[in-house]
C-alpha cells in the first residue's frame, strides 16, 4: 500500500491560538462547509485549473502544465497571493500534495520549541488517513513523541473517522456554528447532526479538548439559543470547555461584509448567559 499523501494549503511553525501551548499548524485544502463568515475561504475548494490566475501573476510563476493542470514555479513564486485574490472559486493554485516524511522533516526542525501539532483547514478530517499516519509517526519518534496531536475540525465527519484517529490523537477542537439545525444550514450549507454526534463521541472517549462557539451579532447569539446550546453541551459533559469566539470581518468574503461584529458588552453578555445555563468553563476571545 502506498504511503498516504495530502493536499496541503500551508503550514505555520509557531502558533499559540490553535490549541494549548506553542503549536505547529497544518492547514489542509478542501472543506465540506461553506461558512458565510469563513476567514480563509481560499481553503474551501480544490483548484479546478480554470487558468484565471495565470495572467495576473506578476512573477509569471503560474503556467499550464502537463494534463492541463495549473502549475507553480516555486523559484519564481513570492506568495503575493494575487492568485488567491482573483480566484472566483474559493481556492488557490498554491496548494500542494505532500507526504508524511516531508512534513515530519519540517516539524523536527522546530520540535524542541513546540508543545504540539494541530491539523486544521479547510477540514482536516477529509484526509484522515494522512492525519493518522502523521500522528502515528510523531508518536513513534523520540524527538517528537512529546508533542500533543490535535485536530481542529468542523465536526462534520463520521464516528468511524474519529475512531481511526483516536489511537494517535490527543484532542479535538470542534466548532459548533449553531445548535439550531436550520440556522446551521444557513450559515454553513450543511446541517449539524454529524457535528453534535462528533462532540458526543469525542467527549465519551475523553478526546474533546473544547467546543468553539463562533458568534455573529444578531445571527446566532440570541439568549434562548445560547441557553439551549449550553444545556445540550452540559448534558454531554458538565465540565466541557467552551470557547466563545467573536466574529471578525478580517478575511471574510466581500459579499458577507455586512455581518456584524459583536461588541465587548455583547460577548460578556453571551458568556453570562452560557454560564447561567450550566457551562462551567468558558474562554472568551
Amino acid at each position: 500500500m502506498s504511503a498516504p499523501r495530502a493536499l496541503l494549503n500551508d503550514f505555520i511553525r509557531f502558533s499559540n491560538v490553535d490549541g494549548p501551548g506553542n503549536r505547529f499548524v497544518l492547514f489542509f485544502q478542501g472543506c465540506n462547509f461553506n461558512c458565510t463568515y469563513c476567514h480563509n475561504p481560499y481553503t474551501i475548494s480544490t483548484c479546478i485549473d480554470c487558468e484565471i490566475c495565470i495572467e495576473p501573476c506578476p512573477e509569471d510563476a503560474l503556467f499550464l502544465g502537463p494534463a492541463g493542470r495549473v502549475t507553480v514555479d516555486w523559484d519564481r513564486c513570492t506568495r503575493c497571493d494575487i492568485c488567491v485574490d482573483v480566484c472566483p472559486y474559493d481556492s488557490t493554485p498554491l496548494a500542494r500534495q505532500v507526504g508524511v516524511d516531508e512534513i515530519l522533516s519540517e516539524i523536527r526542525s522546530t520540535a524542541p520549541f513546540l508543545s504540539g501539532i494541530t491539523v486544521s483547514g479547510g477540514e482536516a478530517t477529509l484526509q484522515p488517513e494522512f492525519v493518522a499516519a502523521l500522528f502515528a509517526e510523531l508518536k513513534a519518534h523520540p524527538d517528537t513523541r512529546h508533542l500533543t496531536t490535535f485536530v481542529d475540525s468542523n465536526g462534520a465527519c463520521t464516528t468511524a473517522t474519529w475512531d481511526l484517529l483516536l489511537p494517535v490523537m490527543d484532542g479535538a477542537m470542534i466548532d459548533l456554528k449553531a445548535l439550531d439545525d436550520d440556522l446551521h444550514t444557513r450559515l454553513t450549507g450543511v446541517g449539524n447532526d454529524q457535528v453534535l454526534d462528533s462532540i458526543r463521541h469525542l467527549a465519551q472517549r475523553d478526546r474533546l479538548y473544547e467546543v468553539r462557539l463562533p458568534l455573529i451579532s444578531g445571527v446566532n447569539d440570541a439568549d434562548d439559543l445560547l441557553t439551549r446550546t449550553a444545556r445540550r453541551l452540559a448534558s454531554i459533559d458538565p465540565a466541557m470547555r467552551i470557547k466563545v469566539i467573536g466574529f471578525r470581518r478580517h478575511g471574510v468574503r466581500s459579499r458577507y461584509q455586512d455581518l456584524t461584529e459583536p461588541t465587548t458588552d455583547q460577548m460578556e453578555h453571551s458568556e453570562q448567559v452560557l454560564s447561567a445555563a450550566g457551562v462551567r468553563e468558558i474562554v472568551r476571545v
